[in-house]
């Protein structure tokens, strides 16, 4: 049987990156004199909102102002980005369990494997660099980011870019989120979907997946899904 493409979400997903994301922001914000702060509370609340741009603007709404400019936004944005990667250069962030494992495995196996992630292309290359010392596309055979894309999570646009770049069915490949807003993305393209929540979407509603699991590590894994995608999963010894 031909083992499925897998599509990786990249925040939460791959690495607990909301923290690094969180605190990026506020350097930013302070660096452009702007008095906003965002506790991990209020951040959980903001990342019902997708895209960092757009995330700003939603908090500018419930303020009840139109300062900071959109394009001003769009600057504090990219100065964000920029100090993200530094973050991440300098070992802020790793993979969540099992995700090294899961993907070089998959790579080895010929397994494609792709990203469909609202974030920027430059934080994705950031995370691969900085865990496998390589740019993204020398791990990930396709790679969809929010910039590409009308309408971001929930929409299905990123898991239907990367499956035409793929060049497979959705019967044909599985997604990995951590989100409800990845999770109904996913499922819009007509995807089997693993949900393995972090701190920031845990509370959310998760039990449409087809699989919830708390890691990728080979004993969290169901046995259908193990076998499924590949993974050798630990042998379950008759009690």
């Amino acid at each position: 049987m031909t083992q499925p493409a897998l599509i990786f979400d990249v925040d939460g997903t791959l690495a607990e990156t909301e923290e690094a994301h969180r605190a990026a922001f506020n350097r930013a914000f302070a660096e452009a004199c702007l008095d906003w702060h965002w506790t991990r509370d209020m951040y959980r609340d903001l990342l019902n909102t997708t895209g960092g741009v757009e995330r700003m603007g939603a908090y500018r709404a419930t303020l009840g102002t139109e300062v900071p400019s959109d394009a001003t936004l769009r600057d504090i944005h990219r100065a964000k980005t920029a100090i993200y990667g530094g973050m991440l250069a300098g070992g802020a962030v790793t993979l969540r369990p099992g995700v090294r494992e899961m993907i070089d495995g998959a790579r080895a196996r010929g397994v494609p494997c792709a990203v469909a992630t609202t974030t920027s292309r430059p934080n994705v290359d950031a995370l691969t660099q900085s865990a496998w010392g390589v740019p993204a596309t020398d791990i990930f055979d396709v790679i969809a980011t929010g910039e590409e894309v009308a309408a971001k999570k929930p929409a299905p646009d990123l898991f239907q870019l990367a499956l035409t770049r793929l060049d497979v069915p959705a019967d044909q490949a599985i997604a990995f989120e951590d989100s409800l807003n990845g999770l109904r993305s996913a499922q819009g393209a007509g995807l089997r979907v693993v949900v393995t929540p972090d701190f920031y979407t845990e509370h959310q509603d998760h039990s449409t997946a087809d699989w919830l699991v708390n890691s990728l590590m080979p004993a969290d894994l169901p046995g259908d899904l193990a076998h499924l995608i590949g993974v050798n999963a630990p042998i379950e010894m008759p009690s």
